[in-house]
């Protein structure tokens, strides 16, 4: 046979044909007799090869005499040493196909050019006899993600160089790997068919599989306290001699999953960075200042306990060499409790989660990140090792949860340990770890040793806009500074930022009867509470607004209302009898999802904020052509009166019928 080199020169190229083998014309006997020495393992590897006789002319270097079976001195992991000639894989391809009965054998793009070549094993074999089922390839494209790696060559250099933990690294785009991170199987199909199938080439953004991730655990998951990195609070007026129960929904609206029970007592946890420390070492890089919209703990400040009560930080215990906070001394208010704002008191805006400290459960937090750090790891030197991301992984010891996961842990590692029967996995008990982000039980997790793996952020912090050194967004430009060249004067629909919202508690403003005091979910960055003031009073019960989502305007300039600055606004429908109405979400749509007008995606970003007179007077503009369809949609209509829905990647916002919006 021609050694390697030469079957490269005969191939020829893809402008010049190939060569004939001075050996093509062998006869039957001699190739067999040539074939038993090589399964006989009498010839050294690259000595022979057997070759298909096609055509060495033809324009698909594929067909120009491939190579079916080569020598390998080595063992197999499932035959050992007992052959030593093996398939190639273009050889091998159709006939297992075939064999196994696949009617359609789906390939990635690359395998388009070979689709000639498996045609021809198919053909050939079936003529005579050999086989009987005659599968078809067919190609699309390959899914590409941003942010990973998925061939298989890099993958296992990741797990042989140690970049990883084995191929069951809840970071590795492995079945096993997600599956351990507790990813569900209901997001990936659900990615699946959002994804879909093409022809053409693509690179799919990472966060559209994390947005999947999000939307099928929200439903799912339960919902649990949780601190990672615990600053103790004492209150020392608590009286009480023990501690007092609270009755906690285990989801907000899944009222079938039930309640749990989260004590609450003297002494607590809270998360280090819900206290800005404005006299200890951080406040001294801001000369005391809090961090813009820091609504959370202050020293001498106040902040409520989520479904507990407001606490006032009076004093700082401080360790003696760093000088860090190691105890914050607070007082509680009796008369909070619930979510109630004590009459005639200013409401406290801030809501931080917490734990119990005599009652918590310890536990150990994996903060599992995107591998990589850019899009295209490897793109600008080569080498996609360079941009593995350093922060990808980060482990906390001494993290504090609710008791009430105790008894979720006990029965999923039960369920893992059964001799007979489905096993449970321990990913499939996850958590919603409140104003944190959604957790999984890892495997290596005992009663005595409790693991979680954080599966994915509460909303996407790879994909956030970042604002120009001013902090503002010039006129007719991105949040990137990047002129916008897709948006013309009149569609002042793009400038304007609707969102799904939910209204997390509403009391009556203390000096306006008519006026509605909300906080409201709007989907910020920084995770806090809107304070929206709404004239709502006397139009709908307090109780009734309370968990419900709506549709709020919320790059308005802030407005003081009767003293109480509003964030946002609330838009509800009105029809000619008087009826009002919130405007209504459709079921599944995430808190603080972008809205957009049906006819005007993609067609510029909302302002950062409407702040100038001629801004306002966009929204004027919107708001005097919004109504509410014939078919109860909420829609826009322009210049000639054709109606443009609001959309959510739902479906439409619903409106009473034939009503205006405000």
């Amino acid at each position: 046979s021609l050694s390697p080199d030469e079957m490269r020169e005969f191939r020829g190229t893809l402008t010049e044909p190939g060569k004939n083998s001075p050996f093509r014309e062998r006869s039957v006997e001699e190739n067999l007799k040539i074939m038993e020495a090589m399964r006989g393992g009498e010839y050294r590897e690259g000595e022979h090869v057997l070759r298909a006789k096609i055509d060495m002319a033809s324009p698909n270097i594929n067909m120009r005499d491939p190579a079916l079976f080569r020598i390998k001195h080595e063992s197999h992991q499932n035959t050992g040493d007992a052959w030593c000639i093996y398939p190639m894989y273009d050889f091998s391809h159709p006939i297992s196909d075939a064999l196994e009965g696949i009617t359609h054998s789906l390939c990635s793009l690359e395998f388009e050019d070979h689709r000639p070549f498996y045609d021809w094993v198919i053909e050939k074999l079936t003529s005579h006899g050999l086989l009987s089922c005659k599968p078809q390839q067919i190609e699309f494209s390959r899914l590409n993600l941003k942010y990973t790696v998925l061939s298989k060559r890099k993958l296992i250099q990741l797990v042989e160089g140690g970049y990883v933990n084995g191929w069951e690294d809840p970071r590795m785009p492995t079945i096993s790997g997600v599956r351990r991170r507790g990813v569900q199987p209901e997001a990936l199909k659900l990615f699946c068919e959002r994804v879909g199938i093409s022809k053409a080439d693509s690179n799919i953004d990472f966060g559209l599989l994390e947005d999947c991730v999000r939307e099928t655990m929200d439903k799912t998951a339960l919902r649990a306290f949780a601190v990672l990195e615990p600053l103790k609070v004492t209150i020392k007026n608590w009286e009480n001699h023990g501690n007092e129960d609270l009755l906690i929904p285990r989801h907000p609206k899944e009222e079938w999953m039930g309640n749990r029970i989260v004590p609450f007592g003297k002494e607590l946890y809270i998360e280090r960075s819900d206290f800005f420390d404005a006299n200890g070492p951080e406040g001294k890089t801001t000369d005391g200042k809090p961090p813009k919209g820091f609504k959370r703990l202050l020293p001498g400040g106040k902040v409520r306990l989520r479904y507990g009560y407001v606490i006032e930080c009076e004093d700082i215990v401080r360790d003696p060499e760093s000088n860090e906070p190691v105890e914050l001394i607070c007082t509680y208010d009796e008369r909070t409790a619930g979510g109630v704002t004590p009459e005639g008191e200013k409401r406290v805006k801030g809501i931080i989660q917490w734990v119990e400290a005599t009652s918590a459960v310890g536990c150990k937090v994996r903060d599992y990140d995107r591998l990589f750090r850019t899009e295209n790891p490897g793109s600008e030197t080569g080498n996609f090792l360079d941009d593995l991301n350093p922060d990808s992984i980060k482990e906390f010891e001494g993290c504090y949860v609710e008791p009430s996961i105790t008894k979720d842990v006990d029965s999923i590692l039960a369920a893992t340990r059964k001799d007979e029967g489905e096993k449970a996995y321990t990913s499939s008990l996850h958590y919603q770890f409140e104003r944190t982000g959604y957790f999984a039980l890892d495997r290596d997790s005992t009663e005595e040793d409790v693991i979680f793996n954080k599966v994915v952020t509460l909303r996407d912090t790879w994909g956030a806009p970042t604002s120009n050194a001013g902090g503002e967004r010039k006129r007719g430009t991105t949040s990137s500074g990047q002129q916008k060249n897709n948006q013309t004067p009149g569609e002042d629909v793009t400038r304007i930022a609707l969102k799904a919202c939910r209204i997390l508690s509403a009391e009556p403003h203390p000096e306006a009867e008519s006026l509605v005091v909300c906080q409201v979910d709007c989907g910020d960055e920084d995770k806090e509470a809107r304070t929206v003031v709404a004239g709502l009073a006397g139009k709908f019960a307090l109780g009734e607004l309370v968990n419900k989502q709506v549709v709020c305007l919320t790059n308005l300039k802030p407005a003081r209302l009767v003293g109480i600055e509003s964030t946002a606004m609330i838009l509800a429908s009105e029809d000619e009898d008087g009826q009002l109405a919130l405007l209504g979400v459709p079921d599944g749509v995430d808190d603080g999802e972008l809205l957009c007008f049906e006819g005007f995606e993609g067609k510029g970003e909302p302002d950062v904020m409407l702040k100038s007179k001629g801004a306002v007077k966009v929204w004027d503009r919107v708001k005097a052509q919004l109504v509410g369809t014939s078919v109860g949609e909420a829609a826009y209509l322009d210049s000639d009166g054709q109606p443009s829905r609001i959309l959510s990647s739902k479906g439409a916002v619903t409106a009473l019928v034939g009503s205006k919006i405000q």
